[in-house]
This record gives C-alpha cells, structure tokens and sequence, in this order.
C-alpha cells in the first residue's frame, strides 16, 4: 500500500485526484505496475491509477488476464475500473479508502455482486484508510474554500 500511496501523492502534486495502483504478481511480490491518476494531465477520462496499471502489467506480461495478480489501490474503485479488474480477472483488489459516492465495490453498483460479472476478485478494504482518506480531503479541502472564507 506504501507505493500506492506514494503513486497517489505523486498524482496530487501534478494535480490530480490522489490515487495510486499497484499490480504485483501474487506469489511472490514483483510489483508489475505502478501508476497514478492522469486524467487531466493526458486528458482521457479513462486515465484512472487502476486503468493504467493494469494496461502496463497486461502488456509487461503481453496477455490479458492477470489472473496470478493482485491490485493494491488508494481508493475503493469505480464502476469502470471494478469492470476492468473483473475481465483482467485480477486475484485479489485491495484498497484503502471506501468511496461511498463513487465506489462500485463495496457500494453504488457492487459490480463483483452482480450476476453479469464474470469474473470476482478477493476483495480486502480498508488497508491505510487514514492514510487515503487525509491525502483526498486534503487535496479537496486545497481546492474548495471553507464555507464563511473569502474565496
């Protein structure tokens, strides 16, 4: 989770949300990706930390199924990335922060429950939540004035 967290803060300094991924081969540690968010930066809003490291560690390997990986990432994924982690059929996703507005694991769509999911990782939530969760409402807090502050 240190290295997603590292890749998160990586991504706020270049103003981007602060998420992080990490893809690692299972038995043994080899971290195969690592990435941050770049949707604004490469302007594709697709550009989410898990969309990308999954994109590299797919063609480090040069297959499409990550099915001897797991996914350690900053933040409960979204719909979008849930449904890439489901046909990368990655092991095990780990995350740290839960996102009840976006999240599509442990909330909103909870995309590895529904029948037309092929394929459901191992699911771990909640590792380093402090940790997240202060890089994300701190970047939102740096963006948004306090109510009753000139802005």
């Amino acid at each position: 989770m240190e290295l997603a967290l590292a890749e998160a803060r990586r991504a706020a300094a270049r103003h981007e949300v602060p998420v992080g991924a990490v893809v690692t081969v299972a038995a043994t540690g080899e971290v195969l990706a690592a990435a941050g968010n770049r949707v604004r930066e490469l302007a594709d809003p697709t550009a989410h930390a898990e969309m990308l490291a999954i994109r590299e560690a797919a063609a480090r390997l040069g297959r499409p199924r990550l099915d001897d990986c797991d996914l350690t990432v900053t933040l409960e994924p979204c719909a979008m990335c849930a449904q890439a982690i489901a046909l990368a059929r990655i092991r095990r996703l780990v995350f740290a922060a839960y996102d009840p507005k976006g999240g599509a694991v442990e909330h909103g769509a909870r995309i590895f429950r529904q029948q037309t999911c092929l394929h459901a990782p191992e699911v771990v939530g909640g590792v380093d939540e402090r940790a997240a969760a202060d890089l994300l409402s701190g970047f939102f807090r740096a963006l948004r004035p306090e109510a009753g502050e000139a802005g």
